[in-house]
């Protein structure tokens, strides 16, 4: 079989019936889906490195596996990692310079969990560097684009791993989320992206930003996709001290379930700001989801929410401003060594290495957490974040979701925002209150504006992410937004 007779606009789990049916292989579709991702990449940019060696290697253990009768839904599967978790043997670079060149000596558990689960990783997604950032342009490897329109940003810090999917280069791929940074980019490409709660899913071996907010979590095109590679990576890991001894449940039952019973809260403070035609959009989806037996409850108080966002940006640069003192050019990673001392190397390899995005909030978080200033800024927001947390457990107390868009507007153009911080962080106002508190939450695409995707946000209550799933599943079985392909760039990989 060619490489282009196999479907890739097929889902993960479609692959998946096709793959056991013995249609056609996993190399094969190994083989085809590389193929795609080289010709959509001159236009995306959507990798840092696509790894086929790798992939074709793996793809024929899944078909050893799988003619033996074994394997599971991923089983030879196709999946992009954003390129900020660890893979053995493969360079690992979080879009900056300072770490060109590193290779990790073991998978980060995430990577690790997949391959046993017989997914076949295809390459390493581009992203903000360090995930600091909201459009994919921060990266030290050059933007990505958005595949509904190129002049336009995928959203960020996982812009790649969103471009891919919704591209339909790979049915699957995992990203990372600190303030709505696999959300963001979901709403903004048209796909499903789901945040576990804090402590569903191991970091070990991703590459830290700000440890009390990251949560890595898939990309995927329909809830039933999300949930099986939710499920292939969620768990206790030993190696990471902040994961939750929690049990997985078994997702795939919720997603039969249907509305009926389900109380939706829809906080005014979530809509304030937004555009016009975003506000329609998710107003059609809210009469969707009454109409087929949710109990819509409006005017629910969640004021303090707006207050997240500048707390968020005084915790999450105070974390990164200590998480990235490590990256000196001594123990691993690009260095430069041509300095008259050791102090003089590290301040030259940290000056060459980071990118302004990230300077800036290594200021911003050196100075939070200076003498004389660290209860003034850094305590006080972390006692706003106690403050709504409190809020957010008070509403989901009488409630089984939080509904709201995703973004205040559609994907924006490149360049529109880099020369302007507080524009671009405003991108993520909806969002970054999910990981404040720590909870789950999930973008899916609910509508389009000029013809932009738009994306509704559902928040839970803690390790209550079968219930979003549940909510997406049946929207999705009712509407057919999550089923629409972006026309850029085409199967030649050229751009119109």
């Amino acid at each position: 079989m060619s490489p282009g007779a196999v479907d890739l606009d097929r889902t993960a789990h479609e692959h998946a019936d096709a793959l056991r049916s013995g249609e056609y292989t996993a190399v094969e579709l190994a083989a085809a889906t590389v193929d795609r991702l080289r010709r959509q990449d001159e236009a995306l940019h959507a990798y840092i490195a696509i790894e086929e060696e790798r992939a074709l290697a793996d793809a024929a253990l899944a078909d050893e596996a799988l003619r033996e009768g074994e394997g599971g839904p991923l089983t030879g599967v196709p999946v992009a990692l954003k390129d900020l978790i660890a893979t053995a043997g493969l360079q690992t670079t979080a879009a900056s310079r300072i770490l060109e060149g590193y290779v990790p000596a073991e998978d980060a558990t995430v990577a690790a969990r997949l391959r046993r689960a017989g997914a076949v990783v295809v390459g390493k997604a581009n992203l903000d560097e360090f995930a600091m950032g909201s459009s994919t342009e921060h990266s030290a490897y050059g933007p990505t684009l958005n595949p509904w329109d190129l002049d336009r940003v995928p959203g960020g810090s996982s812009g790649g791993s969103a471009a891919t999917v919704a591209a339909r280069g790979v049915p699957l791929a995992l990203g990372t989320d600190t303030r709505g940074t696999i959300r963001q980019p979901a709403a903004l490409t048209g796909i499903v992206r789901l945040k576990p709660p804090y402590g569903r899913v191991s970091r070990y071996g991703v590459v830290a930003f700000a440890s009390s907010l990251e949560q890595v979590g898939p990309f995927g095109r329909d809830a039933e996709d999300v949930a099986n590679l939710l499920a292939a990576i969620a768990g206790l890991d030993p190696r990471d001290s902040t994961t939750a001894p929690e049990p997985v449940p078994d997702y795939l039952p919720e997603l039969g379930r249907g509305l009926d019973g389900l109380s939706v809260a829809v906080p005014d403070a979530f809509f304030e700001g937004a555009e016009e035609g975003v506000v329609e959009a998710v107003e059609a989806a809210l009469d969707v989801l009454e109409a087929n037996g949710a109990r819509l409850v409006r005017g629910v108080d969640l004021s303090l929410a707006p207050a997240a966002l500048p707390a968020y940006y005084l915790i999450a640069p105070a974390e990164a401003s200590a998480n990235l003192a490590r990256y000196d050019g001594v123990k691993y990673g690009a260095g430069d060594t041509g300095g008259p001392g050791l102090w003089d190397e590290m301040e030259r390899t940290r000056g060459a290495g980071f990118g302004p995005e990230v300077k800036r909030r290594i200021m911003l978080g050196t100075y939070a957490l200076s003498a004389g200033y660290y209860d003034a800024y850094y305590l006080k927001a972390q006692r706003v974040r106690t403050l709504i947390r409190e809020e957010f457990d008070r509403a989901l107390a009488g409630h089984d979701l939080i509904v709201s868009p995703t973004t205040p507007g559609p994907a924006f153009r490149l360049g529109e925002r880099v020369d302007d911080p507080w524009a671009m962080y405003l991108s993520d106002l909806y969002t970054i209150p999910a990981n404040i508190v720590g909870y789950p939450a999930v973008s899916m695409p609910c509508g389009f504006v000029e013809g932009l995707p738009v994306g509704l946000q559902m928040l839970g209550r803690p390790f209550a992410e079968g219930t979003l799933l549940r909510a997406t599943a049946a929207y999705q079985a009712v509407t057919d937004w999550h089923g629409r392909s972006p026309p850029v760039p085409d199967e030649a990989g050229r751009a119109p």
